[in-house]
């Protein structure tokens, strides 16, 4: 009898411990995979009608199927740069470069490939949530101008590879900022070491600034602090060379007669 209860007793206990079991089992049963038996075709526009409605996390997964599942054709090549993109807008900079550098080592000479280069020129150009969109508001030398060097690097590639390109015109547009911006960092600099007194070193980064970037917009603030560095370090006849340069080039520059700046003024505010 008392066998009995004790088996009684453990039933609920059992039933417990059955149900929780299924309950496991049924919670570690996979997803199903409803793209498993698409064709390429059929993969290619689902995932491109993701892409278009904004669903560029479900649309880039699709075409990284496709890619995986189907890796020789046109629409596998296609597949990598909408997946490249997807990235992209997604703000997942390291796969959308991975994508593009993959396709770009892969598919050297396919008709994609002035617009993977251009693609991925803007990925660096925007790093980091837009860098040049938010100059203005930043200490120019406190930044990482690495990004920047590629993407005018990746653009310059684009405009010599395919001159003709419909992405040219935007690339070299875009090449310009790109060196007025490093033009006006090593200005920024050399005027930041300045204000700071240490002279030798703003010399220095304004002779930088002059030779690597001798077109932009910086060069007239970089030449003023260079003859103000020299007359600091008491270089007289470097002084007077570097002021008569500044004049021939720039008769009304406005350093010559108010002086140095306490703080940064950049390029893009004159506008």
């Amino acid at each position: 009898m008392n066998s009995i209860l004790s088996i009684d007793r453990l039933k609920p206990a059992m039933l417990a411990l059955l149900l929780a079991a299924f309950v496991t089992g049924c919670a570690s049963t996979p997803e199903k995979d409803i793209t498993a038996k698409w064709s390429a075709t059929k993969l290619y526009d689902e995932a491109k009608s993701e892409m278009d409605s904004g669903a560029y996390d479900t649309g880039t997964k699709y075409f990284e199927k496709l890619e995986s599942r189907y890796p020789y054709g046109v629409l596998a090549q296609q597949a990598l740069v909408q997946a490249a993109y997807g990235h992209y807008k997604q703000g997942d900079r390291a796969q959308a470069l991975a994508a593009c550098d993959r396709f770009l080592k892969i598919y050297p000479n396919n008709p994609e490939t002035d617009y993977v280069l251009y693609l991925k020129g803007r990925i660096d150009f925007y790093e980091n949530d837009s860098w040049f969109a938010s100059l203005a508001h930043q200490k120019l030398f406190e930044r990482d101008q690495a990004a920047a060097r590629r993407s005018f690097d990746t653009f310059k590639e684009l405009a010599t590879r395919f001159p003709h390109s419909k992405y040219t015109p935007d690339a070299l547009a875009r090449m310009r900022f790109i060196l007025n911006a490093l033009g006006d960092y090593d200005t920024q600099v050399a005027l930041f070491y300045f204000n700071r007194g240490a002279y030798v070193a703003a010399a220095d980064r304004a002779q930088q600034a002059i030779k690597n970037h001798p077109n932009t917009p910086s060069v007239e603030l970089a030449l003023a602090v260079l003859m103000n560095s020299y007359d600091r370090l008491g270089l007289t006849q470097l002084r007077d060379d570097t002021e008569r340069v500044l004049k021939l080039n720039y008769p009304n520059s406005r350093y010559i007669v108010q002086g140095l700046p306490k703080r940064r003024t950049s390029w893009w505010a004159l506008w």
